[in-house]
């Protein structure tokens, strides 16, 4: 297969590129969802990880993007983005293999040492692919089409992530039924399913094209490369931004999984089902904020989706009072489904902002140094969490409303932090602050909260209406299985020559 990349692309070549885009998005979910999130703490947690090493699983990847650094380089010397792409994909998506044969080949704290070197290499290789494909996506795909076209990748692959996440639900359910004394078993069976989705999503990069890189003039000085983007003002101000709000969010995040299964005593499949919720409210909003993107800002949405996310958060601090209550099971439910809509519009406007925001013919270097300084921030979170879980274990801040009369006493238990509950707490002050970051930022085309929110209002109003009827409810239940046979007639025109790797997701 040919990876040189062309002069220049015409039309039809573009809209070929961007249906690749999106069939690697969907094998890219599936290999997300089937190798990652709740199965693979859990299967961290089945080879005896403590809370420090769910920590270390969670700062692994954000920690790797480091290495962003020297891929600049390699980026700017090669000047080959999809070669770059395809090659460190491969070799990330390989480790799969091994991580999935873990249970057969080693146990207790070997097999776990060799868990936490095989994710230090997926994200070492996958940091340098996504550093390549940021650039390679900023230059091929229109600019004015950024937030609708992202919104379309997401909600196409959030959509095959809701279907996989419930079939491999009830399918750990079932091993766990028929095999009890072999459990972890079943999630290497799931790996394995998810390293040959890797292998289909390589083939679909290795088929979207590139033009060819502007020619440098000069041989680029790394840190010179490093420090324009700090010399852009409003892009410093971005950075910042973007930086609070990845402490914030991954110094809780990772523990949500870890707090429903051993402080709520929650099932994995129902863990699996909250997810879910939360993954089908994401779905049904990334189209929303997709639009509000283009007719708005990434700003705008942010400035909605943001302040959603964080009170969700800072929500879980509620779902026990101090033990699990009556309104604990709804609050979760609430909980993931504010999560789901707030995450899809975060999401979606934080990688489009930078895209946006990076000069073009500079995206590289301002990408690049943009994901570094998050990544650090992202990476030591999880850390601190996971060093300080013990520590917070045996403290607790209680605070109870009491009345007494003559007739007797009544008590009511307002607030009450236990353990995780203090980072999620700490989480939401610092996600208040990270929103006061945003408000520095500056983006044509953003307008007042105000506005956005009524438009949001309206367009929900609207979906509900258009829900309660017959054609309505066929929509929402629609799946896109033109998408998904046309991928899977590709992967077997593939045949043989598919690849194994692990690419990118810029998301």
């Amino acid at each position: 297969m040919d990876l040189r990349p062309k002069e220049s692309l015409s039309d039809s070549e573009i809209q070929t590129g961007l249906d690749y885009v999106i069939k690697d998005g969907i094998a890219s979910q599936a290999m997300g969802i089937l190798t990652g999130g709740a199965f693979l703490v859990a299967f961290a947690i089945k080879l005896g990880a403590s809370n420090l090493v769910i920590g270390l699983l969670a700062a692994i990847g954000p920690l790797a993007q480091l290495l962003q650094l020297p891929a600049i380089l390699l980026v700017e010397k090669v000047r080959n983005r999809r070669a770059i792409v395809v090659v460190t994909a491969a070799l990330s998506r390989l480790c799969w293999l091994i991580i999935a044969l873990i249970p057969f080949l080693f146990g207790g704290k070997i097999g776990l040492a060799v868990l936490l070197t095989l994710l230090i290499a997926v994200s070492a290789f996958g940091a340098v692919s996504g550093c390549s494909w940021n650039s390679w996506m900023r230059d091929l795909i229109p600019q004015e089409r950024l937030g609708s076209f992202f919104s379309k990748r997401m909600r196409i692959a959030t959509g095959v992530g809701i279907g996989l996440s419930v079939v491999a639900a009830l399918y750990l359910d079932l091993w766990k039924k028929v095999f009890a004394e072999h459990e972890v078993y079943g999630y290497s069976v799931l790996f394995l399913i998810g390293f040959g989705a890797g292998a289909m999503g390589l083939y679909f990069l290795a088929k979207t094209p590139e033009t060819r890189m502007p020619a440098a003039e000069e041989k680029p000085k790394i840190l010179r490369l490093l420090s324009e983007p700090f010399k852009d003002e409003n892009f410093r101000k971005l950075i910042a931004f973007l930086c609070s709000w990845n402490f914030s969010v991954n110094l809780a995040g990772p523990f949500f999984m870890v707090y429903m299964l051993k402080r709520l005593g929650l099932s994995m499949s129902f863990i699996i089902g909250l997810s879910i919720i939360s993954q089908v409210m994401n779905f049904a909003f990334l189209r929303i904020w997709g639009r509000f993107t283009d007719v708005f800002s990434n700003k705008s949405v942010l400035a909605i989706s943001g302040p959603l996310f964080i009170l969700s958060i800072l929500a879980w601090t509620f779902t026990t009072m101090p033990e699990k209550y009556v309104l604990t099971i709804p609050l979760l439910i609430l909980i993931h489904i504010v999560m789901g809509l707030a995450s899809a519009g975060v999401s979606l406007a934080s990688g489009n902002i930078g895209l946006k925001l990076a000069p073009r013919g500079q995206a590289t270097a301002y990408l690049a140094t943009n994901t570094i300084v998050n990544s650090l921030a992202a990476g030591i979170a999880p850390i601190l969490g996971g060093k300080f879980a013990d520590f917070f274990a045996g403290r607790e801040l209680e605070w109870t409303l009491r009345y007494t009369s003559p007739g007797g006493e009544f008590s009511l238990p307002t607030l009450s932090l236990q353990q995780w509950d203090f980072f999620f707490f700490f989480a939401f002050v610092i996600g208040l602050y990270s929103l006061h970051r945003l408000a520095m930022v500056k983006e044509t085309g953003e307008v007042e909260e105000k506005i956005v929110m009524n438009e949001l209002f309206d367009e929900v109003k609207g979906q509900v209406r258009t829900l309660s009827s017959v054609d309505g409810l066929r929509q929402m239940v629609s799946f896109p299985f033109a998408m998904v046979r046309s991928l899977a007639g590709q992967a077997k025109k593939a045949g043989g020559n598919s690849l194994s790797a692990e690419g990118q997701s810029s998301d």
